[in-house]
């Protein structure tokens, strides 16, 4: 008897139920997010644990290192979306570039060609 995997799973392993932070957050498929939630919490780290070393007060460490997490995450997700998005057009500049060369190779409508009919004229 031959054993069918149910519809969540598949035969390869480590491709099972994404994960999602706090429920909401696929950190698996949208870009940017595991990096920024790394950051993140290694700047929770350093800021509550700088603060707790300069001060001893808990308290306040601990709410500083939250504000940290939450400065340092922000920070890094809006600077690397910036940057996805600045690579997705550039991608499609590109992308369009070469359909056209494609299209309009050896036709009168090639800017290339133009100018080298327009140089051997002269």
């Amino acid at each position: 008897m031959a054993v069918t995997p149910e519809p969540g799973e598949s035969g390869e392993p480590g491709k099972g139920k994404p994960f999602k932070l706090l429920g909401i957050l696929d950190v698996e498929n949208i870009p940017c997010s595991r990096d920024s939630v790394l950051y993140g919490s290694l700047g929770s780290v350093v800021a509550g644990l700088g603060h707790f070393l300069l001060t001893s007060r808990i308290r306040r460490s601990c709410d500083v290192g939250i504000g940290g997490f939450i400065v340092v995450t922000l920070g890094y997700w809006f600077h690397c979306r910036y940057n996805y998005a600045k690579l997705r057009i550039q991608e499609r500049m590109a992308r369009d570039g070469i359909k056209n060369k494609i299209l309009y190779e050896s036709t009168h409508l090639d800017p290339d060609r133009k100018q080298t009919n327009s140089n051997s004229s002269h």
